[in-house]
C-alpha cells in the first residue's frame, strides 16, 4: 500500500513539529500504559485501544486516508512527556491537565476526551453500597499514589473513618478483596474496570460505584513550539465531538454531505474554505470521522458497552445528554 501524503492550500507557516511530521511522512505518537507497579503518578488503566484511534484520527487529518502512525508505549506519564518534550514523539495520545503539567511545562492540551477519575470497587457481598458503608472498614489501594493523598482528603470531607490498608502489588490487592480482606479498593474508573475483567464468574458480587473521589482527566498532549500543529491537533478534537452532536457517523457519511444544515456543511469540506484555516484541505475533518468514527462511535468502541471495559458513559456524554462533551463552534 503505498502511503499518502495530502498537499493542503494552508495560508499559515508550519512549525517545526508539523514539518518533521510531513517530510517523514509518519507521526509518531506516544501512549502511556500506566504500569500499575511501576506508575505512581496516576490510577489510570490501559486505554491503549481509545489512544491509538487518538493517533490515527490526528495522523489521518494531517497525512491523508493512509496515513501511516507508529505508536510508542512508556510505562508512565512522566517517561512519555519527556519523551514528547524532547521530540521522540509529535504527540501525547493522552496526558493529565493538572496543575503540574501545565504550569510553564511548554506543554498544550487539547479539550479532555476521556474524564477519568477516582472511584471505589467495592465487595457487595459485605453490604457495600455507598461510600458510608466503608466506615470501619478496610479500603485498600497501591501505596505512593497520589490516589493515597486523595482518597484520605475524600473520606475526611464525607466525615467516613475508614481502615486505611496500603499494598505495594496490584494481584495481591486484587486477592484480598476477593477474600473480603478488604472492603474496597480504589484507582481510577479505566483501572478498575480491567480489574474487574479478572474477577470472572464472581464479577457479579463486585461493583464500582459512581461516587466520584476525585477528577482525573485526560486530554491529548503536544509541545507549545508550533501553533499550527497545537491547532490542528485541538480541531481534530473538535470535529470527532462535533461529529456525534451533529449525527454524523462512519456509516452516514456520504449522506450526511448532502445536508443543507451550515454546521454539517463545515464540518464536512462542503462549504470550502474551512480547511486552509488551519492548513489542511477541505476533506480533512470528513477523512477523520471516516477513518475513526466520531467520539461517541469511538467511546462505545473503545471504552464503553462495545469493549471489555464497558465504561458508561457519564460525564464522557455529550452536554446535550448531561454530560461534560461540548464541541467549539465550527464558524
Amino acid at each position: 500500500m503505498a502511503w499518502l501524503i495530502i498537499g493542503t492550500t494552508a495560508t499559515a507557516h508550519a512549525g517545526a513539529t508539523l514539518d518533521r511530521i510531513k517530510s517523514s511522512g509518519s507521526l509518531t505518537c506516544g501512549v502511556n500504559i500506566e504500569e500499575p507497579e511501576y506508575s505512581t503518578q496516576d490510577a489510570h488503566g490501559n486505554h491503549i485501544v481509545f489512544d491509538v484511534d487518538i493517533c490515527k484520527a490526528v495522523a489521518v487529518a494531517v497525512l491523508g486516508p493512509n496515513a501511516k502512525f507508529t505508536v510508542k508505549s512508556f510505562r508512565d506519564e512522566p517517561d512519555a512527556l519527556k519523551a514528547l518534550k524532547s521530540g521522540e514523539t509529535a504527540l501525547l495520545a493522552t496526558g493529565s491537565p493538572n496543575y503540574i503539567n501545565t504550569a510553564n511545562t511548554g506543554l498544550g492540551f487539547a479539550r479532555p476526551l476521556f474524564y477519568d477519575y477516582q472511584a471505589f470497587f467495592v465487595n457487595k457481598t459485605m453490604g457495600i453500597a455507598s461510600p458510608k458503608d466503608l466506615a470501619g472498614k478496610k479500603v485498600c489501594f497501591i501505596s505512593g499514589f497520589e490516589i493515597e493523598a486523595q482518597l484520605t482528603s475524600y473520606m475526611q470531607r464525607e466525615k467516613i473513618k475508614f481502615l486505611p490498608f496500603p499494598f505495594q502489588e496490584e494481584g495481591e490487592m486484587e486477592a484480598a478483596l476477593v477474600t473480603r480482606n478488604c472492603a474496597a479498593v480504589t484507582a481510577d474508573v479505566s483501572q478498575l474496570a480491567y480489574e474487574r475483567l479478572g474477577f470472572k464468574g464472581v464479577a457479579k458480587d463486585f461493583e464500582i460505584l459512581p461516587d466520584v473521589i476525585a477528577k482525573d482527566p485526560l486530554a491529548p498532549v503536544y509541545t507549545l513550539d508550533d501553533p499550527q500543529w497545537a491547532t490542528i491537533v485541538n480541531w481534530t478534537v473538535e470535529v470527532l465531538i462535533q461529529a456525534e452532536e451533529s449525527g454524523v457517523t462512519q456509516a452516514n457519511l456520504e449522506e450526511m454531505k448532502k445536508s443543507n444544515d451550515e454546521v454539517i456543511r463545515r464540518l464536512l469540506g462542503v462549504h470550502r474554505g474551512y480547511g486552509q484555516l488551519v492548513g489542511l484541505d477541505d476533506a480533512w475533518a470528513a477523512r477523520v470521522i471516516e477513518a475513526v468514527g466520531n467520539y461517541g462511535e469511538m467511546f462505545q468502541r473503545d471504552l464503553g458497552s462495545g469493549s471489555v471495559m464497558k465504561l458508561p458513559r457519564g460525564a464522557n456524554n455529550l452536554w446535550t445528554h448531561g454530560g461534560l462533551i461540548y464541541a467549539l463552534p465550527i464558524r
